[in-house]
């Protein structure tokens, strides 16, 4: 087990792949632990040197102390690239690991190389709609709300057919600590990427998921207009987390995007 400290909390850290290889950061969504990645790292590992935490508050990581910001959030990716000696990588941000990579490349531009931006927008939500979910949960707590939740996470067709990986979800789900989970949700409810995207100039893909109840395709491809010269793809039959419904597809596109053939 691999923890690094940061802002006064220990995070957890996975690494895969060879040392030597270019470095590829993955950032997770709201709510889930760094084995939401599993599928993909083992896809990428062979090619690339995988790197992936738990946010505060989410699997092994330490909880810090409210408020939460995505600034805030990308200095403990840097923190997390500086403690396993990477320089330079390429970042995979899903939701608000979008929002994360967002801030990462806007505060560091040369820390990032090239910047997959998933299921994810320059603003999701409005104030008054986290405030709504932050007053929901603290009166009833993540299990209150972790059906709605799964069913912006997976198409339909994906919850009925894989029952068994569902209930694993939603005790991933439920057992995050609600003080990281709102701290999160802050920071979500607080955040403009709007201006960091204008300015981006890296090379950029953005993808979709058509079935995405959090994140529609429309708001996804709303923010790839942001950004000058982004690449937008749109996985169909897709929720929120295609890395988990589609990860052959997913993989397809990242090894294509980050210079390497599809094996």
């Amino acid at each position: 087990m691999l923890m690094v400290r940061s802002q006064g909390i220990c995070l957890h850290v996975k690494v895969d792949g060879p040392a030597g290889a270019p470095a590829v950061l993955l950032l997770n969504s709201l709510g889930t632990e760094l084995r939401m990645w599993d599928g993909i790292a083992d896809g990428l590992a062979g090619a690339f040197r995988v790197i992936r935490f738990d946010k505060p508050g989410h699997g092994l990581s330490e909880t810090a102390e409210r408020p939460y910001s995505i600034p805030q959030l990308a200095a403990h990716a840097i923190a997390v690239l500086d403690a396993v000696d990477v320089a330079r990588a390429h970042v995979v941000g899903l939701s608000i690991g979008g929002q994360i990579a967002m801030a990462l490349a806007e505060a560091h531009p040369g820390r990032v190389d090239r910047l997959v931006l998933s299921n994810t927008a320059a603003r999701i939500g409005s104030p008054q709609m986290w405030s709504d979910r932050i007053g929901a949960l603290e009166r009833g707590g993540i299990a209150s709300i972790a059906d709605p939740i799964l069913e912006r996470w997976f198409s339909a067709r994906w919850r009925r057919e894989h029952p068994e990986e569902l209930a694993g979800w939603r005790a991933m789900l439920t057992r995050c600590d609600l003080a990281g989970y709102l701290g999160c949700c802050e920071a979500l409810a607080g955040a403009d990427l709007s201006a960091a995207c204008h300015a981006m100039r890296h090379a950029v893909l953005v993808i979709a998921g058509s079935e995405d109840g959090a994140t529609p395709p429309a708001l996804v491809q709303g923010t790839a207009a942001l950004i000058q010269h982004a690449g937008y793809v749109c996985l169909e039959g897709a929720g929120h987390l295609p890395c988990i419904e589609q990860p052959e597809a997913y993989i397809r596109l990242l090894r294509e995007f980050l210079g390497i053939a599809s094996a």
